[in-house]
């Protein structure tokens, strides 16, 4: 699913909750110089009531919508090991909407020039939204080896494909909704990576039908944009109030917030 080939996802077997190079200080060391203690190990076959429950709302045609509840409401709270454990295991994806976030505000307070410039990049002025995202992208999400690195950079382009589709084309007008509009897609799209990549394509029955296949993955979509729609709304505040050092924690809190609100959404679907 998605436009990119996905990892068989992590095996669930003692792999650890938040993979120690997650954090930005040294892996052996607090930024206090305290010795940093081991991730918590996770339980064995954790993914394993996630990926069955998946599997049954994908043999289904995206009819069980129980099973996709019981999915995702198992993968954060167990698989995860909880809303505030799943958004820190999202360690590229936050830094990478920090930075998203930050360009698309100085981009809206100052004009798209000025925001280039302050990254280098005024040789994209003037062009198309296409090719400044583009431009973008190894700023906001730089190549790297590792999935969770690869999850940010694919979800960036999956936004930037949806972003034209809606008709957002000139970033020298934008409004403050339509920066959300932005980060809200952005943050979606790495939840439904990090989704896919830990529930593993290899662990998934899928049924054979292609448009089947299309409305599972649209199903799946919605119900994270939901929850990410409603985190941003519950915590408050957007662009052009947020700016500087306070974007961090708002991307943060958004990521927290969405994987909470998805448990007690799965729940409820479960629960119908």
């Amino acid at each position: 699913m998605g436009t990119s080939t996905p990892s068989a996802g992590p095996t669930g077997s003692r792999t650890p909750l938040i993979p120690s190079w997650l954090d930005d200080t040294d892996p052996g060391e607090h930024a206090d110089g305290d010795s940093a203690p081991p991730p918590p190990e996770g339980e064995p076959d954790r993914f394993k009531a996630s990926r069955s429950s998946f599997s049954r709302f994908a043999r289904s045609g995206g009819r069980d919508r129980a099973s996709l509840g019981r999915s995702v409401a198992g993968y954060v709270s167990r698989t995860a090991g909880g809303p505030r454990n799943a958004a820190r295991r999202m360690g590229a994806s936050r830094t990478a909407g920090t930075r998203l976030l930050g360009f698309l505000g100085d981009a809206a307070a100052r004009g798209v020039d000025q925001a280039l410039r302050s990254l280098n990049l005024s040789q994209l002025a003037d062009r198309p939204l296409t090719e400044i995202f583009k431009g973008l992208a190894d700023y906001v999400c730089p190549e790297g080896g590792d999935d969770d690195k690869s999850i940010a950079r694919d979800a960036f382009f999956d936004t930037l494909t949806d972003i034209t589709e809606a008709g957002i084309t000139d970033l020298a007008d934008l409004t403050a909704g339509e920066v959300r509009t932005i980060f809200e897609l952005f943050v979606t799209h790495t939840i439904e990576r990090r989704l896919f990549n830990d529930v593993g394509t290899r662990a998934i029955s899928l049924p054979a039908d292609v448009e089947a296949i299309n409305d599972i993955q649209a199903q799946v979509h919605d119900f994270i944009a939901g929850g990410v729609a409603d985190a941003v709304t519950a915590i408050g505040g957007i662009l052009p109030d947020l700016a500087g050092e306070r974007l961090p924690g708002f991307v943060d809190d958004v990521y927290e917030s969405a994987f909470r609100l998805l448990a007690a959404m799965g729940e409820a679907e479960a629960d119908k």
